[in-house]
């Protein structure tokens, strides 16, 4: 299992959360997500590392946009 924590920007509320995480889900191989709305953290727990940009495609698909790392 890989656990890797992205910054999403742009999150208020918890519906935010709420899309951001059905999104993130849907990357194939993703396990868990976590979404702290207060620091705009997600934390991905998947098989293995993920691409970023996978990653960066299913945020703004919710509407919001990943954090320069």
């Amino acid at each position: 299992m890989c656990e890797t924590t992205y910054t999403v920007t742009g999150m208020t509320c918890g519906h935010c959360a709420s899309s951001v995480s059905e999104e993130v889900r849907g990357i194939p191989g993703v396990s868990d997500v976590a979404v702290d709305v207060a620091s705009g953290r997600v934390t991905v727990t998947s098989e293995a590392p993920l691409n970023v940009e996978d990653v960066r495609a299913a945020v703004e698909e919710a509407g919001y946009a990943l954090a320069a790392s």
